[in-house]
């Protein structure tokens, strides 16, 4: 058997558990709202609102008066029930990571969780999609089974980088201010640029991230460093990654065997099936072992279209509209 089914209580707990993950995700976003804070400032007679941001900076607001008053109120209301509230989600959370590891909801690379979630609370997971072996995490999660452990094995993620939504990416990492390698130091400090590599990072243990990107076209800069950097990565072309970036995108949950979470978008199915495929037959220079692995992930996941215990959508049952 290239897969066997979840226990129902495993099932039941990563259902709940992605609820509560969801949850505490909107609500850690909605409080970078309220980063910073209000006061009130005296200056002689006159006195005024002002509004502090996380990098120190103060904003004028305006004069004290019935307006700024209610404003004001207002602030450290929200400030307030929305810390509650994610204080309440995050004890929340680390129950349901206890229960995940219990019940054995997962078993992703724990690296591989630490790079999603930096990627997101950065704010640029939307620029990247997993593609490759990794993707059958979200996939196996979302049908709730498990897969061979030999359709597996691989020691790097594969991250497509969107060239088309270059301009907000590079306003994003400009508002970072933070290399690509620096961000990943984060997910773990012993990242570093391979040697004779540039497009990839290798961690202590071996672990890699790849970046790739589709071959130029039209207007996409080539080269392309992600930041300033001169230390940073460079996303490489790769063959038919036009095909991967245009395609619809799948994002579902996905858990490793301590428990811990993250979402991961990556291609649809249907994708990833015409993709392997063509990988075990068509790609130039693809090594034996590489082919035989494709096809049989093609296989498994095909599978699991056809036995519908896999959507090829995403969880929420819609495609990215912005790949439309």
């Amino acid at each position: 058997m290239d897969y066997i089914p979840l226990s129902d209580a495993a099932i039941r707990q990563i259902i709940d558990a992605s609820t509560i993950y969801e949850e505490f995700v909107r609500v850690e976003k909605r409080t970078r709202d309220f980063s910073g804070g209000m006061y009130w400032k005296r200056q002689g007679a006159y006195e005024y609102l002002v509004k502090t941001t996380p990098d120190n900076r103060q904003i004028r607001v305006g004069p004290r008066n019935a307006e700024t008053e209610n404003t004001y109120q207002k602030f450290v209301e929200r400030k307030r029930n929305t810390e509650d509230r994610l204080r309440s989600l995050r004890q929340a959370l680390t129950e349901a990571e206890r229960l995940n590891k219990a019940v054995k909801a997962g078993r992703a690379p724990t690296i591989l969780i630490s790079v999603l979630t930096a990627l997101d609370k950065a704010g640029i997971s939307r620029h990247f999609t997993v593609v490759g072996t990794h993707a059958l995490y979200a996939y196996e999660t979302a049908a709730g089974v498990r897969i061979a452990q030999g359709a597996l094995a691989t020691q790097d993620i594969d991250l497509l980088w969107d060239a088309r939504k270059r301009v907000q990416f590079f306003m994003d990492m400009d508002r970072l201010d933070m290399s690509m390698l620096r961000l990943l130091q984060k997910a773990d400090p012993t990242f570093e640029r391979k040697e004779g590599q540039l497009e990839t990072a290798i961690n202590a243990k071996g672990f890699e991230v790849d970046f790739i990107r589709r071959q130029p076209e039209g207007d996409d800069p080539h080269p392309v460093r992600f930041s300033k950097d001169e230390n940073d990565l460079w996303p490489i072309q790769a063959l038919r990654a036009s095909v991967l970036t245009s395609s619809p995108k799948f994002k579902h949950l996905v858990i490793s065997a301590t428990g811990r979470m993250a979402m991961m978008q990556t291609i649809a199915p249907a994708t990833f099936v015409n993709f392997k495929r063509w990988m075990a037959g068509q790609a130039l220079d693809r090594p034996d072992p590489k082919r035989r692995r494709d096809a049989r992930q093609a296989a498994i996941v095909q599978t699991l279209l056809d036995e519908r215990l896999l959507a090829d959508d995403d969880a929420s049952g819609e495609h990215d509209q912005e790949m439309k």
